[in-house]
């Protein structure tokens, strides 16, 4: 019964928590006997605060005893990424150089309006060092493993929230993405995973990676993902970037349909990438499936104006090299190598350099905006690769080329579309496959909806790791 509590969705969990069926600190211990358990196995946290998450969860029992819950989400095992600062709780970023004796007393948004709402914090999952990369390991916490099998990477940077979210740990993750790192981890670890359009979850503080970095929700259903969605993108004033509150309620979008939509599908978003045989292939039968359920899916080419990956080299190094250089002689000298190494080629660009990056973005940007309003979605390969072996940066075919291994996920922090993905399949070696679910500007509700909607025809949150 344990276990299955631990599966169970935040929204099955909450209509139990109505009926009076389950108690808030049932569920809690449910997913700390998991972390308990399997927990070093995954090495997929930096906190697990259970003397809190016990308090809050009888807290929670008390206000559904007297049907006065506090918000959506009350009494839900929820945790948060090491990159997202947290009362109460250091957060270290992955890192050496940050000083965990300091005050520690502010909330970021998401944070503060999961606390708003009831939502249980279990406590703070791994990242690489200041998420840089699309695996988690670090110095400062070690590698963080797979639950679909322990020799091989859940991805990055929110790789502890996605094992943490694969193995029962929580139904409910906070991860952050500037490059993928939502989407690479959701699709290595077998979860859902929703990049929201830029600027609907308030951030706070800025990221070094600006307009690039998301905040967003990583669950195992959809509906999970909504329901976390509507309480995450409630305003705060904080966030210079801001979008306007569309009090928009994104549990409404789970039980539409998608007969009519009209859907591109992109094998290789045009990036001449290779793609794995067996991702390929679940990808190309999952975007058969929308043609099953009523829309109308056509393969289509995709010329960007401006090679994606050039134009994020740039955003991506210039940003390290800020960040580097706003610490100090002590600080630098413990950063990981491949965070110097990357700061040192931002540290090479120059200004005419930058400006030419920001308006290659535009057209890039203006480009899938266009081709958005010829379709209502995007489907490609959410990577082209399966889950490769810990300890290492990227797969052994990419070396000569560290980045060359993600390039469907990046181009879409570029251009500011609302992404995610979904669990479409797993390869003989019994890894997940990921599919990459692209929407228009501001169309989070539609990727909702279609998400939903290839969840029903092709159930995946049933699944679980035998760790």
């Amino acid at each position: 019964m344990s276990d299955d509590l631990a599966y169970m969705p935040a929204t099955e969990l909450i209509k139990n928590y109505r009926a009076g069926r389950l108690s808030p600190v049932e569920a809690v211990r449910a997913s700390l006997n998991r972390i308990e358990r399997d927990g070093k196995k995954l090495n997929a946290f930096t906190i697990v605060d259970t003397d809190a998450a016990l308090a809050a969860a009888s807290e929670s029992e008390q206000r559904w005893k007297t049907a006065n819950p506090k918000g959506l989400l009350d009494g839900v095992p929820t945790t948060i990424k090491d990159l997202v600062v947290t009362e109460g709780w250091p957060t270290l970023r992955g890192s050496r150089a940050i000083d965990p004796d300091q005050a520690w007393n502010e909330d970021a948004p998401c944070v503060a309006r999961l606390r708003e709402h009831g939502a249980v914090l279990l406590g703070k999952t791994t990242t690489p060092e200041f998420g840089h990369k699309g695996v988690t390991d670090s110095i400062l916490t070690g590698i963080t493993r797979n639950p679909w099998n322990l020799d091989k990477t859940p991805g990055g940077s929110s790789g502890g929230a996605s094992a943490a979210v694969a193995a029962g740990m929580g139904q409910l993750a906070i991860g952050t993405d500037a490059g993928g790192s939502i989407r690479i981890p959701a699709c290595f670890a077998g979860v859902y995973g929703l990049k929201p359009t830029f600027g609907r979850v308030p951030t706070y503080p800025p990221s070094p990676f600006g307009t690039l970095s998301h905040a967003g929700p990583m669950t195992r259903t959809v509906a999970d993902a909504a329901l976390m969605l509507t309480v995450i993108a409630q305003p705060d004033a904080r966030d210079w970037y801001g979008l306007p509150y569309d009090n928009e309620d994104y549990s409404n979008s789970v039980d539409g349909k998608i007969t009519g939509l009209k859907i591109a599908f992109s094998p290789d978003l045009g990036l001449d990438t290779q793609v794995d045989t067996e991702v390929a292939e679940a990808v190309f039968n999952a975007a058969r499936q929308f043609s099953n359920l009523g829309a109308s899916v056509e393969t289509i080419d995709i010329d960007w104006p401006v090679a994606p990956r050039d134009i994020l080299l740039i955003h991506f190094t210039s940003s390290v090299a800020k960040m580097m250089s706003m610490l100090t002689e002590e600080q630098r000298a413990k950063i990981e190598p491949t965070l110097v190494a990357m700061a040192t080629e931002g540290e090479k660009l120059d200004m005419l350099s930058l400006k030419t990056a920001e308006l290659d973005r535009v057209a890039n940007g203006i480009y899938m905006n266009h081709l958005l309003t010829q379709y209502d979605l995007l489907l490609c390969p959410t990577l082209p690769v399966l889950a490769f072996d810990v300890g290492q940066p990227c797969p052994n075919d990419y070396v000569d080329d560290p980045f060359g291994w993600i390039p469907f996920t990046p181009p879409f922090n570029l251009t500011g579309q609302p992404a995610a993905s979904i669990p479409c399949g797993f390869s003989d070696s019994g890894l997940p496959i990921g599919l990459q679910i692209v929407g228009p500007m501001y169309g989070d509700a539609t990727v909702l909806t279609a998400s939903r909607a290839f969840e029903r025809a092709r159930p995946f949150a049933d699944k679980r790791p035998k760790l």
